[in-house]
């Protein structure tokens, strides 16, 4: 995908399908529920506007392969591990859905304005290495679709 069709659905597309979700709405695999899983994508734009942090701690050689990954159109696997979460999903920050979406939106805001006016500008993931504006959208459509698919919601 390119980065303005990445841009405009992290923009404008995204909230409104989380937006279909209830509460209750099981995932098809995982352990977060819906309110978890938003505000963990709060966290992971977050790292991008350097917010948030995590260290970079694998090889080189590693860090390469999964950012191939990464820049690829493959899609992440169910139950992906990620090393920074705990076993069990930590309880809910906000009190509502409608709380943890509205932090998100405001993240994303924050994403694109911490990378405004300074082109070149990388941030490093703590995984896929350094990255630009351009491939953080592609990791975060990449990353939006893999929990929309989480939850049943397919935009293929």
């Amino acid at each position: 995908m390119n980065s303005i069709a990445a841009r405009n659905f992290l923009e404008r597309e995204y909230l409104p399908l989380l937006r279909q979700l209830s509460p209750d709405t099981k995932p098809l695999f995982g352990k977060m529920n819906v309110q978890q899983m938003i505000e963990h994508m709060t966290d992971s734009i977050a790292l991008a506007s350097e917010r948030l942090s995590q260290p970079h701690q694998q090889s080189e050689e590693l860090t390469e392969k999964m950012r191939n990954f990464m820049l690829s159109d493959k899609p992440f696997r169910e139950n992906t591990p990620n090393p920074f979460l705990p076993d069990h999903p930590p309880m809910p920050r906000n009190a509502t859905i409608e709380a943890s979406l509205l932090a998100l939106h405001s993240e994303i805001h924050d994403f694109i304005q911490h990378f405004e006016n300074q082109a070149g500008k990388r941030v490093v993931n703590p995984f896929f290495g350094a990255l630009d504006f351009d491939e953080w959208l592609h990791l975060f459509h990449k990353h939006a679709q893999h929990h929309l698919r989480q939850f049943g919601i397919s935009t293929f």
